[in-house]
């Protein structure tokens, strides 16, 4: 699966009703319904979507059909000039000290990171998106779904803790170096 990101925002624009278009509310009620992944692999948007991610083997199937069944419960993504595109990013507090503001808690995060079974994921992820309010970066969480890997959970760690700005911001804390 290559194209992954663009395939699937667009296939997750097609379902979605927004203003001047009606969207797929059949189809995505139906993978609101599916309470399985087994349940979700049956429906025909997920095998629209194994399409379009240029998926090829039954293997994919399952992860193909987590992934609809998380993004039919988007219902639309964050707008604005700042809006992050990182979902982790979304979902972390806007300062790593005040975890109060974060819209995850800590042990949510940690329990979506460890899910590893695709049935845990499906929960995982839903209660996430519940939580965000349906208002999640679409590209990023599809990424996230189909390629749930030890590289993509640091990088949502990285980015749930707005790690980058720590990175960035000098600290006065440390006796400096003798030159």
């Amino acid at each position: 699966m290559i194209r992954y990101r663009s395939a699937a925002y667009d296939w997750w624009r097609d379902l979605v009703p927004r203003a001047g278009y009606p969207g797929d509310r059949a189809a995505i009620a139906k993978l609101r319904r599916a309470s399985t992944i087994s349940e979700a692999m049956t429906e025909e948007a997920s095998i629209a979507l194994f399409r379009r991610v240029g998926a090829t083997s039954a293997e994919d199937l399952p992860r193909v059909a987590l992934a609809a069944a998380v993004l039919a419960r988007v219902s639309k993504e964050p707008d604005g000039p700042n809006a992050p595109r990182s979902v982790a990013r979304v979902l972390g507090p806007q300062k790593a000290d005040d975890v109060s503001r974060a819209i995850l808690s800590p042990l949510r995060i940690k329990r979506l990171l460890a899910a590893d079974e695709p049935e845990e994921q499906l929960i995982a992820f839903r209660r996430m998106v519940a939580i965000a309010r349906g208002s999640l970066p679409v590209r990023d969480l599809a990424d996230a779904v189909l390629d749930w890997s030890e590289t993509r959970r640091r990088r949502w760690v990285f980015d749930y803790w707005n790690a980058s700005e720590i990175a960035s911001t000098p600290t006065t804390d440390a006796p400096e170096e003798p030159v």
